[in-house]
């Protein structure tokens, strides 16, 4: 079956599902389950306040920051010191016995506790505390984001343990969004395609990426954004893994893909697109690239996991 996009026609990619037996695990951040989510407790008002008493609580800021002990661990407040109807938490779930909670807090009402971002925390800390400081400040942004109703723009009163928003004049409904993206290690058999935007710093290349658009399946989109961005022709794509992107709310969907051997071209999202060997990729992995040389995603992202995952399924890191 083929396809035109573009003024070109090419074929349509087809996916096919990962193997979990041979695959490596995820590596990146956020890959940890977090607390158990318990949503049967959302709607019980009465057990989220007794929850409340013995409960840890992420206190975010307006820069989406919360108290760390320097870069080393999460320092969560304990919920007995703090006004639960007040700060109005969402409630993120359970491990094992204690709740966990998430709440705004603004710069003034913060203790002199060192703070930290997302993007240092997932980086330094233990996939757990990675994770659930993720989900508290991606619901939070929603919250933020959203205090009016989409439909009449009546104010927002948050229920179910603040992962629902309803609208006080006419009782529409509105739940946190999470927008899917694609995410693509791309290759013609013997090398890897990978971009870079003006924006990031000298020398830094990505594997593509972009988001689902509505009535389009996740293969088509990687056909699509692979040749907005770059001119390039994807024959076939498989998925392999999943990373929740909480910058402010994404789903960044890992596929690996089989695509022709054209001549990358630079597009309007993209500075720059090309072909690396498997040598400049290995080198890179080491840090051996030499000055001026290539670098690549941060650990933390899908983006450099699906890099690795190309140069070596096996799972095993360069030496």
């Amino acid at each position: 079956m083929r396809s035109k996009l573009g003024g070109r026609t090419f074929p349509t990619a087809h996916v096919t599902a990962p193997d979990s037996a041979n695959d490596p695990q995820p590596t990146f951040a956020f890959a940890d389950p977090g607390p158990d989510r318990a949503d049967h407790l959302r709607d019980d008002p009465a057990a989220l306040s007794e929850l409340w008493a013995r409960g840890k609580v992420l206190l975010i800021d307006d820069e989406g920051q919360t108290g760390a002990d320097g870069d080393r661990a999460l320092l969560p407040a304990d919920g007995a010191e703090l006004d639960y109807a007040a700060l109005q938490p969402v409630f993120l779930g359970l491990r094992e016995d204690r709740a966990w909670f998430a709440a705004r807090t603004r710069g003034a009402d913060t203790d002199a506790a060192p703070r930290i971002d997302l993007r240092a925390a997932a980086a330094l800390w233990p996939g757990f505390e990675a994770s659930v400081f993720a989900q508290a400040r991606a619901v939070l942004h929603w919250q933020s984001r959203h205090r009016h109703c989409s439909v009449c723009g009546g104010a927002l009163e948050f229920l179910r343990g603040g992962w629902l928003g309803r609208c006080s004049a006419c009782a529409a409904e509105h739940y946190p969004r999470t927008d899917p993206a694609v995410i693509v290690a791309i290759t013609d058999g013997e090398r890897l395609l990978l971009g870079r935007q003006a924006a990031w710093p000298p020398r830094r290349y990505s594997t593509l990426a972009g988001f689902v658009e509505p009535g389009e399946s996740l293969e088509q989109t990687v056909v699509r954004e692979v040749f907005e961005e770059s001119g390039v022709r994807v024959r076939s794509s498989r998925y392999l893994a999943s990373q929740p992107w909480p910058f402010p709310g994404s789903l960044m969907l890992g596929f690996i893909a089989q695509a022709e051997p054209d001549e990358p071209r630079a597009s309007d999202e993209l500075e720059e697109a090309r072909w690396f060997t498997r040598d400049q990729i290995g080198a890179a992995m080491r840090g051996q690239s030499g000055e001026g040389g290539l670098l690549l995603s941060p650990s933390i992202s899908i983006s450099r996991w699906l890099i690795e995952y190309w140069y070596d399924p096996s799972g095993t890191p360069p030496r």
